[in-house]
Formats: structure tokens, sequence, C-alpha cells
């Protein structure tokens, strides 16, 4: 079965948006997320562990800023980076 990665990119929203025990992620669930929605927007990774992760196949942006995001997106983002600095994430 293959999962999109808008999908996984919802399901990361959503996870991030519910109370309880599912809030509390780990450094690598929101690493994870995050790039996730890079990759469903055509990021190019650099670093190995990203490109380990998603690949490059069909990637059209080389800089973060050129991506094409939706404010709702960029907002995750935002979201989620400062929940990785707040847990100390590297």
């Amino acid at each position: 079965m293959h999962i999109s990665p808008a999908a996984i990119a919802l399901a990361g929203a959503v996870m991030l948006l519910s109370p309880g025990p599912a809030y509390a992620q780990s450094c690598e669930q929101l690493w994870y997320e995050r790039n996730s929605i890079y990759k469903g927007a055509g990021y190019c990774f650099k670093t190995p562990r990203a490109i380990s992760a998603f690949g490059n196949a069909g990637c059209v942006y080389a800089s973060e800023a050129a991506v094409p995001l939706s404010p709702d997106q960029r907002a995750q983002i935002a979201e989620i980076a400062h929940m990785e600095q707040s847990y100390g994430c590297r």
C-alpha cells in the first residue's frame, strides 16, 4: 500500500492538533512530519538523513524558501519547528 506524502502530512497535522498522549511526540517524529511537508511540495533534500528517508525523486526546489507552501503548511512547519526547539531537538 502506498501512502502519499500529503496523507502523511495530514496525519501529522491531526496528531499535532490532537489533545492527549499523541501530542507528545519525539524529535524523530517531528523531524519526519516537518520534512514530509517539504517532500510533498517538491523540495530537494541535501542531508544524507533526509535523502535516505525521503529521496529526491521528483524534487524541483533546491531552496526551502522557493518551495511553494500554503500559509497553512508554513504555519504547520513553524509550529513543528517551535516544538522541536522546545524539546531540544537537534
